[in-house]
Order: structure tokens, then C-alpha cells, then sequence
């Protein structure tokens, strides 16, 4: 018995210790802990809760039975004519999809697919990390997730882009309450939907709310409402709903329904639940796509979830469940994989549904040639709705003039943010209701009969928004479509940005012949015109990159040329642009992979800045082709911690890793790179990398600036880049190697590099911890009449007076460099006057010396008056150091004696206010001269 309460304990110890890397792991511990001393009565949450009377238990038993047939099978639907639909077991076929206990910005800039799609990528490494949260739809009402502490009841909204998984979700959260697997605590769950209660036009009570759907509880609702922590209520589709629920404080609240009994409005009914005012105590579960997600920002809901979709397994997964031949399952899977621009939304279900229907012929059928397997997603989409055609086109006459009338009805929906169309919709457009009952129509409108009412829906918003792009091709008087593309791109919220993207690829040969084949030819009039419209959007924003805003728009820009396969266009715009720039914008694969071919089709990029852009290794792969072509991989910037005013190459801060540097150490072996200039600091980078680059600049002719900063390249690291600087053919000219852990260790190895190496003229080595003994290698070397290094940074390198005679020996025979900093060292009184001899000494050549922090005091004065006899010094660095007023006069004496002087920067000493009048007023002495003793008057 003791030595089990002591393992007990030895446990819970180690869960204690583990619990702040572990978030999941310290809520359910804090739950715990507000639950009571026994660690494992709060798992059996049903325990103490009052037993269902009897006659409520044969209600409960026959809503189960009726949600379990609701819920039990999964309607899919297929392009074949014999069997429209197939019916699935829901057990059988559920894939389950990756739910986090995070939701991403809830306020949308862009279109939502693109937004999500944008960073899928990176949480899906944060998935594969274990840095993600992740919540089975069973916990979304467990404590240990909640943000917000509430005794009136729970609140949860899962979040989740069309066609990721939303509704299903809820069908099998139903049905596994109906059939007892989850949620035993709930006596009684009620569901509804969005898109039925915009049919209740009128005031209704929660009771009779109820009653409609499930007419079986008759009179004993009165008794669910005493036990109403035992009930939950869910809402489903939160973006279809046309009530105002708006929970935002500069909006005015609706009237709050307080009473299951009160007549009020549905939009009063769902919003009271939701704040806990009607039935608090009850549970309320809500789903919503991104686009509505804003108006629960104010609910106080207790736990926000969001769908992830699928990882790669899954995708996997699916397309050997979508075809029977596993063989043609693999091929279409290879084929999407391939091709990042089709493999980019693969995430999303239904997604991976439209690749299945659109890809399976050409791995299926002998007719259909492999070269004209889709490369874009407008030719996949194109090719979805011909095999519609192909299928069913004998069952109506005029498919171009159906396709027309269904495009307009769709191009309302996209512009009015609307999905789900009524029989009033479809004769507005004079479409008959009865022509979706049957035949072709069927495939691209969903007929949904529930309870309340008939409604429509195309199968995916992207479906959608492809119908209203082939609309604007098929109208036999076309108007103004460049005013048309125009008045679309205007909205900020990025509502119309895919239909953009279609209606560019439908003006392409190879995405229109297929359908021109069924629909007849294309209104020429209206390709041109979009081809205006994209040229004339590419030539405007080209030059214009300065801001977030207009980076995004030519992004999005080059996806409408990628779309197009416009190979002249794209000449035409792009060809003689010399600088791209998408630095602080976060590029995934498939941005880069449309950034390639861009590129691909220009000679004249020589500067493509790409820093902090997230591209990681994946978006580095798809550049890679493309990348030897840029002289810089640049970022222009008033200044660097490496450098002056130049363009600086750029990879920053994309966490590219070893692997992204493998790749491109491929384009810095390509013969024909031109790179010159590149910048991989802040990318998680390791000695691992170090021989991946070694050999590429072993080989490399272009590369002659090179910064590799704030990594973790070590002493290993670097002892094998200095094998490739050791190397003749290397052309390395300028290498920052600051802040990369360095020690002593790769001194002896950097010091042989530097003895020998012809190229090699700057170098920075600056927060590092080389030591005096570090210093005392690299010192030996610059005393090699061989060596070239014409500037060295050795700030903040724990370098002590011990280090200043071997420093101050090199500095008197060294004959190139020029450009010292010892800046944030040690080095003391006693090192100033060792480095104030080595200055004295006429065959000194440093022009620039910075001393700044380095401990220096009034008793090292007289050593600084003595450089008044160097002939080459023109820029001197002494902040933050203990000067007084007792230094002025030995100050003044250097200043108005060293010819050649132009900078002395004397900030952050110990002068008073009359001292540092007495130091400025010295820049009067001789032109050009600046003195500079307050940060306010440093000169930018």
C-alpha cells in the first residue's frame, strides 16, 4: 500500500514538473486541483448527477433512435449516371480531421480558403512537433480547454473553411451521443441548422422551436428545463444565418429572451443561449466558417476550436478510399503531390473530392492523353465541370444557356457572400426548381430536403466561384469585364480573389477548349479584355511593393498570370523588372511555385527579396529552379548590424533550416548562377548545414557576400567553412558570422582560412565568445603579410587587456585592414594603452576604430591624446564609456590635432553639460568634422 501511494506520488511529482511544457498537461492539472483531492473522481462526470425520471427516459430513448437514423448513413455525391449518389455507413466512412484548441485570426483580410491555406503548412509542423493543441470533438466541453470560467453554463464554436468538415463533424458528434459513445453527462441534445431556422419568419419560443423538429417531446419539455445542465444545443453554420447575431460591444443588443416559454425572434432565442441568458447552465456548441467567426469575438465563448483538415496520411488515405483500382488511386495521388498548385487545398475534404472526380479519367481512360493531365487549378476545375457535361449533357438542350443563368445566380451568391439558394433564387434567374430533381444540374447544385424547407448548394464554395468566372465567358453581349474585374478586386475582404484567379485561367487556350468542346466557343471579346485587365494590374503594381497591402496584390497578381499560362503576357509585364519584393509576407508553397514560374519566364530579376516571408524548406524547393537566375537575393535598408547602406541579401528569417540549405546549396552549384549577394541569418540553421555549403562554394563562381548570422553553426560549423575558404577558387568576399556560438575551438582553423585566403576582405565575428586565446589565433594570422581582411568586427567577444598586445601588434603590421571593432569588450585602461601605441606607429592603416563599452575611464586620456600623430584615423567610437570633464582637455587635444579625424562619438560618457558644449564646439574647427556627445545629435 506504501510503496503504492509513493509511485502515486513520484507521478503526480513529475507531472507537476512537466506541466509549463506541457499546456494541455498544466490546465488538466489546474482542473484537477479546482476539483477536489481525489485525482481520479472527476473522470466519471456523470456521477452525482440526478437520474432521469421514468417518463422522460422513453423521450430520451426515442429521440436517441431518431437522431441515430438521421445521422447514420453519409449521402456522397458522383459523376455517374447510373448512381448520382452513393450511401455510405457514417462509421465507415468518417475520415477523422485534426482539431485544434486555437483559432487563427478571426478577422479576415483575404479570401478565407487562401488565408487558411496560407499558414496550413506551418501548423501542420507545428502538428507533427507536438506544438499544437489538439481537442477531439468528445472534449470540446472538458474544463481543461476553457478559456473562460463560467457557472451559467459552456460555450464552444469550432471554426472550419468550406467543405473542411463542419457539419459532418456535428452529424457524428450526433450520432455518437445517440448511440451512447460520447457525452453521457447530456440527458438531451438538440441540433439544428442554420439554413433551416432562416425559414422562420416569424416570433417563436424555444419550446415550440423544439417541438417543430422533434414533435415527440409534446408537453415535457417544462421538465428539461429543471435540469438544464444536462442539455446541449447545437447550431450549425453560423456564416448561413441571415438573423443578426452580433455580440460585438458598439452593436445594439437584441432583446434578450430569458424564458423557453416567451415568443421572441430565432436571432433572440440563439443569441440568449449562447450568452448563458436562456437556460444558463446549458451547453451551446456553434459552428461557423472564418468569414462570420468575428461576431462571437465578444460571446465569452469558453472553448474555440478549429478545424485543421487533412495531413498528408490522411489526403493519402482518402484517395485510396475515393477509387477502388489502388493503382490509379496511387497515379492520381503522385500526379497531385507533383504539383504543388493542385496539392495546395488538399487539406480540405471536399477539395480532395473535386481532384478525385476530376482527375480519375485520365488514369482510367485510354481516350485521354497524360500530357493533358491539369496543371492549374482553373484547367482541374474546367475539367470537373466537363466530365459533368460529358455525362449527362443529352439531358438538356441548351447546357451554355443553363451554365449562363446558373453563373449569374452564382456571381450574386460570391458578391453577396451567399451559398445557400431557394426555389425563389432559381426562378429569378429562370431556372426551373424541377430541372435540379434530375440530370446533369444535380452535380453542381446540391438539393438539400430537411426538415423546414428545399435548398440548394453548390458543392464547394470554389465550384461556385467557378461557375460565376465561365458565366462571364458564355454571355452572348458582353460588357465591360475590366470594369467588372475591377469593381471585384476593389473588396479589401478578398471575397472574389479565386473567381479573379478562374476568370484569368478561362482566358487561357488550355483551360477553355475542353468545355468550348460542349458550350461552343468562348466570347472572344471578353478573353481579350481580361487579358487587358491582368497586364494592366501587373504593370501598375510592379513598382509599387513599399506596403503589406500592395506586396499581397501582386502576389495575388501573379497567380492571375500563373492561372492564364500566358507565357507572352507574362514577357511582356514582367520581363525587364529587375527588383521583386514580398519581404514580412508569408509565402506558402504554392506562392512560390507561381513566384518560379514568373520568374522562370524573366532574365532581367537581379534582386528578389524574400525576408521573413516563412517560405521554410518546402517553399525553398519550389525556388529552387529559378533562384540561380538572381544576382541578389536582396533587401535594401537604411542599415544592417553587418554593413553600410547597400542592397543586402535576404533569406532571413524564413526558417529555411539544414534542409532548406541542402536545397539551395543545388543553386549555388547551378553553372550559371548568378547569385552575388545572400542572407540566411535567423533560420534555425546548424552545423549540420555547414558541409552542404562548403561544397557549394567550394564550386560556386558568383557569391561574394555571404551572412549566416544569428544561427547555431558552432565551432564545427564553422571549422568547415573554413576549409572552403581555404579553397583558391573561392569568391568570398564579405562573410558575417555573427552570433553563431562561436568559441576559441574554431580559431585555429578560421586563422589558417584568413593566412591564406585572397578573396576574403570583411569579416564579422561579433557576439561570439572567441576569448583573449581566440584573439590571440585570429591576430596571428592578420599579421600574415597574405591576409586581406580589410575590416573585422570582434565586438562583444569577452575580450580582456590580455588580448590587447597581440591585437595591437597585428594593428602595426597588418597593411589592409582599415576598419576595427572591439566595440562591448573588456578591455580596459590598461588595453588602451597598448592599442594607443600600436596607432602611433606610422605603418598603421586603421581608419575606423570603434572602443565603445569597454570599461575605459579618465586614467586612459593621455594614451587617446597620442593618437594625434596617426595619419590615417578618420572615424573613432568611445560611448559608453566613464569619461568626465577631467578627459575634455586631452579630448580637444586629439580632435584639433589628428588631421585626418572626421567622427569622434563621445554619447553615454560622464560629461557635464558645459564639457559637452566645449567638445561640440570643436566641429567649427575644421570642416567636415562631427563631434557628437548627445544621441540626438548622432548623425542617421
Amino acid at each position: 500500500m506504501e510503496k503504492g501511494s509513493r509511485a502515486r506520488r513520484v507521478m503526480w511529482e513529475s507531472f507537476v514538473k512537466m506541466r509549463h511544457g506541457v499546456p494541455k498537461l498544466d490546465k488538466i492539472l489546474k482542473e484537477i486541483q479546482e476539483l477536489g483531492s481525489d485525482p481520479f473522481g472527476y473522470m466519471n462526470i456523470t456521477e452525482g448527477l440526478p437520474e432521469l425520471p421514468s417518463n422522460l427516459k422513453d423521450v430520451q430513448q426515442k429521440h436517441k433512435e431518431t437522431l441515430r437514423v438521421q445521422t447514420e448513413t453519409l449521402r456522397v455525391n458522383t459523376i455517374l449516371i447510373k448512381e448520382k449518389v452513393k450511401i455510405f455507413q457514417l462509421v465507415d466512412r468518417y475520415a477523422e480531421l485534426t482539431v485544434i484548441s486555437t483559432v487563427r485570426d478571426r478577422t479576415l483580410v483575404e479570401h478565407e480558403l487562401l488565408a487558411r491555406g496560407r499558414d496550413h503548412e506551418e501548423w501542420r509542423e507545428k502538428d507533427l512537433q507536438r506544438e499544437l493543441e489538439k481537442i477531439r470533438p468528445d472534449q470540446l466541453f472538458q474544463s481543461s480547454f476553457s478559456q473562460r470560467k463560467s457557472k451559467s453554463g459552456s460555450s464552444a464554436a469550432v471554426s472550419g473553411v468550406p467543405g473542411i468538415g463542419k457539419t459532418t463533424m456535428v452529424q457524428k458528434i450526433v450520432y455518437d451521443w445517440a448511440t451512447g459513445k460520447i457525452y453521457p453527462h447530456f440527458q438531451f441534445v438538440f441540433s439544428f441548422k442554420f439554413r433551416d431556422l432562416n425559414t422562420i419568419n416569424c416570433r417563436i419560443s424555444l419550446r415550440n422551436l423544439i417541438r417543430d423538429q422533434y414533435p415527440y417531446f409534446g408537453n415535457v419539455l417544462g421538465e428539461l428545463w429543471k435540469n438544464r445542465e444536462r442539455l446541449l444545443f447545437i447550431f450549425d453554420g453560423l456564416d448561413e444565418f441571415k438573423g443578426s447575431i452580433d455580440f460585438a460591444e458598439n452593436t445594439e443588443p437584441p432583446s434578450m429572451c430569458t424564458d423557453p416559454e416567451s415568443w421572441c425572434e430565432v436571432s433572440d432565442i440563439v443569441y440568449s443561449l449562447i450568452q448563458h441568458k436562456l437556460l444558463p447552465g446549458c451547453s451551446v456548441l456553434v459552428t461557423s466558417r472564418p468569414t462570420a467567426l468575428h461576431l462571437l469575438e465578444k460571446a465569452g465563448i469558453s472553448v474555440w476550436a478549429e478545424i485543421l483538415g487533412f495531413n498528408h496520411e490522411e489526403q493519402k488515405e482518402y484517395f485510396n478510399k475515393f477509387f477502388e483500382d489502388q493503382t490509379v488511386a496511387a497515379a492520381v495521388f503522385k500526379h497531385v503531390e507533383e504539383s504543388k498548385i493542385l496539392y495546395t487545398m488538399c487539406y480540405n475534404p471536399s477539395y480532395c473530392w473535386i481532384l478525385g472526380l476530376s482527375l480519375g479519367p485520365f488514369f482510367t481512360q485510354r481516350d485521354r492523353k497524360q500530357q493533358q493531365v491539369p496543371k492549374t487549378i482553373t484547367q482541374l476545375y474546367s475539367y470537373y465541370i466537363y466530365n459533368i457535361l460529358k455525362n449527362h449533357g443529352r439531358e438538356i438542350e441548351n447546357p451554355r444557356d443553363v451554365l449562363l443563368k446558373l453563373g449569374e445566380m452564382a456571381f450574386t451568391g460570391v458578391s453577396e457572400k451567399k451559398i445557400v439558394f431557394r426555389n425563389a433564387d432559381l426562378i429569378k434567374y429562370n431556372l426551373q426548381p424541377s430541372q435540379f430533381l434530375s440530370g446533369f444540374l444535380m452535380e453542381l447544385l446540391e438539393r438539400d430536403d430537411s426538415v423546414q424547407s428545399v435548398v440548394y448548394t453548390f458543392p464547394h464554395l470554389t465550384i461556385q466561384e467557378f461557375v460565376a468566372a465561365l458565366a462571364q465567358f458564355l454571355t452572348p453581349a458582353p460588357g465591360d469585364i475590366g470594369k467588372l474585374l475591377s469593381e471585384a478586386h476593389s473588396k479589401e475582404d478578398g471575397r472574389f480573389e479565386i473567381f479573379l484567379r478562374f476568370v484569368s485561367g478561362l482566358a487561357s487556350a488550355q483551360a477553355a477548349w475542353p468545355l468550348e468542346e460542349i458550350l461552343g466557343r468562348f466570347s472572344h471579346q471578353t478573353t481579350c479584355g481580361v487579358i487587358d485587365w491582368v497586364k494592366a494590374k501587373v504593370e501598375g503594381q510592379i513598382g509599387n511593393t513599399e506596403i503589406e497591402t500592395s506586396k499581397r496584390n501582386l502576389l495575388n497578381t501573379f497567380h492571375y498570370l500563373f492561372e492564364s499560362q500566358n507565357k507572352t503576357l507574362t514577357q511582356n509585364t514582367v520581363g525587364s523588372v529587375e527588383t521583386l519584393t514580398f519581404s514580412e509576407l508569408r509565402l506558402t508553397p504554392i506562392d512560390c511555385a507561381v513566384l518560379s514560374h514568373v520568374i522562370g519566364l524573366c532574365d532581367t530579376v537581379k534582386h528578389l527579396d524574400l525576408r521573413e516571408c516563412s517560405i521554410q524548406c518546402k517553399g525553398l524547393q519550389q525556388l529552387i529552379s529559378v533562384l540561380h537566375k538572381c544576382q541578389e537575393l536582396s533587401w535594401r535598408t537604411a542599415s544592417t548590424s553587418c554593413g553600410s547602406p547597400l542592397p543586402i541579401p535576404r533569406l532571413s528569417y524564413n526558417n529555411l533550416g539544414d534542409s532548406g540549405v541542402e536545397v539551395l546549396s543545388a543553386a549555388l552549384k547551378n553553372p550559371d548562377c548568378k547569385i552575388q549577394k545572400l542572407r540566411l541569418d535567423n533560420n534555425t540553421l546548424t552545423d549540420h548545414c555547414a558541409e552542404d555549403l562548403t561544397t557549394a562554394l567550394n564550386t560556386n563562381q558568383s557569391l561574394t557576400n555571404l551572412n549566416l548570422s544569428n544561427n547555431k553553426l558552432g565551432d564545427s560549423g564553422v571549422k568547415l567553412l573554413s576549409e572552403a575558404l581555404r579553397n583558391p577558387d573561392c569568391k568570398i568576399q564579405k562573410l558575417c558570422l555573427r552570433d553563431v556560438t562561436l568559441t576559441d575551438s574554431c580559431a585555429k582553423a578560421l586563422s589558417s582560412a584568413l593566412s591564406i585566403n585572397q578573396s576574403l576582405t570583411d569579416l564579422n565575428l561579433g557576439n561570439n565568445n572567441l576569448g583573449d586565446s581566440g584573439a590571440k589565433l585570429l591576430s596571428a594570422a592578420l599579421r600574415n603579410p597574405d591576409c586581406k581582411i580589410q575590416r573585422l568586427r570582434l565586438n562583444d567577444n569577452s575580450l580582456t587587456d590580455s588580448s590587447a598586445e597581440d591585437l595591437a601588434s597585428a594593428v602595426c603590421t597588418n597593411q589592409s585592414l582599415t576598419d576595427l571593432d572591439l566595440n562591448m569588450n573588456k578591455l580596459g585602461d590598461s588595453g588602451m594603452k597598448l592599442l594607443s601605441a600600436a596607432l602611433q606607429n606610422p605603418d598603421c592603416k586603421i581608419e575606423r576604430l570603434d572602443l565603445g563599452q569597454n570599461g575605459l575611464t579618465d586614467l586612459c586620456a593621455e594614451d587617446l591624446a597620442a593618437f594625434s600623430t596617426n595619419q590615417s584615423l578618420i572615424s573613432l567610437n568611445l560611448n559608453s564609456n566613464s569619461f568626465t570633464d577631467q578627459s575634455v582637455p586631452a579630448l580637444c587635444h586629439l580632435i584639433q590635432t589628428c588631421r585626418s579625424l572626421e567622427q569622434i562619438v563621445l554619447v553615454s560618457n560622464r560629461f557635464s553639460p558645459n564639457g559637452k558644449r566645449q567638445l561640440e564646439s570643436l566641429q567649427e574647427f575644421r570642416p567636415r568634422l562631427c563631434v557628437t556627445c548627445e544621441y540626438s545629435n548622432l548623425a542617421t
